[in-house]
């Protein structure tokens, strides 16, 4: 008997449409589903929801700057993939940093929901608390 498995959806411009709108706070239009659920944690609170103009609300209201993505990892999964990045931004004279995780289905090149895990933004007397107390073995 044969077992038919689904085919994994094709991420590549999901993910380059994510990229380009974590850089620029400007979401291409095929970026998300119209009824895009988002599962978003910081490091002291979680907020959900249920639109692609409520998520572009919530990045808009809590990381309006224009930085840098370096992506260390992307790994597609059965039903879209995950990312691991870091981003640094200007903001108030100083160089911020943070780091995340996005795990995204994607239907048609959109993404239909995602789980962001974020640690928070990190001012550059935190990074240098940081380097202080911590040697990371990679970047």
């Amino acid at each position: 008997m044969s077992v038919t498995r689904a085919r994994r959806p094709e991420t590549s411009v999901a993910v380059a449409n994510l990229i380009r709108f974590l850089e620029t706070g400007t979401a291409p239009d095929a970026l998300f589903a119209p009824g895009v659920f988002a599962d978003v944690s910081l490091p002291r609170w979680r907020v959900q929801t249920a639109t692609a103009e409520e998520i572009l609300a919530v990045r808009a209201g809590s990381h309006p700057f224009p930085g840098q993505v370096r992506v260390e990892r992307v790994e597609q999964t059965d039903h879209g993939f995950t990312i691991e990045f870091a981003e640094r931004w200007d903001h108030e004279g100083q160089r911020w940093y943070s780091r995340e995780m996005i795990r995204a289905d994607v239907v048609d090149d959109r993404i239909v929901e995602m789980s962001v895990y974020c640690t928070g933004d990190w001012d550059e007397a935190r990074q240098r608390e940081h380097a202080r107390a911590v040697r990371l073995i990679r970047p």
